[in-house]
């Protein structure tokens, strides 16, 4: 319960040289641009101490482009970090990071990951490439709504409601989609796509670049109609990793047709409609993840990325 900008006082204590991150930075409730934080800039919330905070991690609902619309953030780099407390999650999302891995050398390349330190970039030790994101529409709290009464809305609809629910009457969760828009004060950027080994990021100025991957073991799942830790999906994936190095390289770098001579063939299909973004996902909401469709063209899914 201690306040935010206690902790990071403490930090900077015990040493200048330490790095204050706020994680999941748009999720409602607690983090620092949730809808119930209390907080709509980085300077309400850390004050003085504010020009130390060099990056907030950007959570799973959002993902960059997003976070680019606020040009409050314009000082400081955008993470994503994968939670820690589910082993089998680590890696879902991910910073990259390109030179030396000392302490302060990271440091720099989150000092120098901030879009108005571009010009920086190039002569720091370590470099910011880019980020690796879900698709912020499978995140918990995409859109806003009501977990316990089953409601979902897109924020215009939510705004009709008054932000309340149309079933019991309580305050609906506000999503990071609208807290987003809350806040933002410039149009989601026109963005373009540059290649990369097999996947393509997502390129904006001098923003650092991202893209958008779902974890392997909801692919397989997808493709073989079974859930996600099933043993049917455990030994695919595991025969994968053990082919192919690592879920990442899977997932952003193996040929598919290297992919279709050792997987199940909707397996590699599934990476293959990834890679492409022929995808389809019905946005979480109130705690409850999104629900990807990577073979169904289901008409009643509500988004197509």
């Amino acid at each position: 319960g201690m306040d935010a900008k206690e902790v990071a006082k403490i930090a900077f204590k015990s040493s200048p040289d330490c790095m204050v991150i706020p994680a999941h930075a748009w999720t409602p409730w607690f983090s620092i641009f949730g809808s119930m934080s209390g907080f709509d800039s980085i300077e309400e919330c850390f004050e003085e101490l504010a020009p130390n905070i060099l990056a907030i991690e950007t959570g799973l609902s959002s993902d960059p482009s997003m976070n680019w619309r606020v040009s409050a953030l314009d000082n400081v780099a955008l993470m994503s970090n994968s939670d820690s407390h589910s082993a089998r999650k680590i890696g879902r999302e991910v910073n990259v990071l390109d030179g030396a891995m000392s302490y302060p050398a990271i440091v720099d390349a989150f000092r120098t990951g901030a879009p108005v330190r571009a010009g920086e970039r190039e002569k720091a030790a370590c470099k910011l490439l880019g980020t690796i994101e879900f698709f912020p529409e499978e995140g918990k709290y995409h859109y806003d709504g009501h977990r316990n009464c089953g409601v979902v809305f897109e924020p215009e609809e939510t705004k009709k409601h008054k932000n309340i629910c149309p079933k019991c009457g309580r305050s609906l969760t506000i999503g990071v989609m609208n807290r987003v828009a809350s806040l933002a004060d410039r149009p989601r950027p026109k963005t373009k796509s540059e290649k990369f080994e097999e996947v393509s990021f997502v390129v904006y100025k001098n923003f650092v670049p991202y893209l958008n991957l779902i974890t392997l073991d909801k692919i397989i799942s997808e493709a073989f109609g079974v859930g996600p830790k099933s043993k049917k999906v455990k030994a695919e994936y595991e025969k994968l990793v053990k082919n192919f190095n690592s879920e990442l390289d899977i997932l952003m770098k193996v040929r598919i047709s290297d992919l279709m001579a050792t997987a199940d063939s909707r397996v590699a299909e599934g990476v293959k409609r990834m890679r492409e973004g022929k995808i389809k996902i019905q946005p979480g909401y109130d705690g409850e993840y999104g629900k990807i469709s990577i073979f169904n063209n289901n008409k009643n899914k509500k988004q197509q990325i």
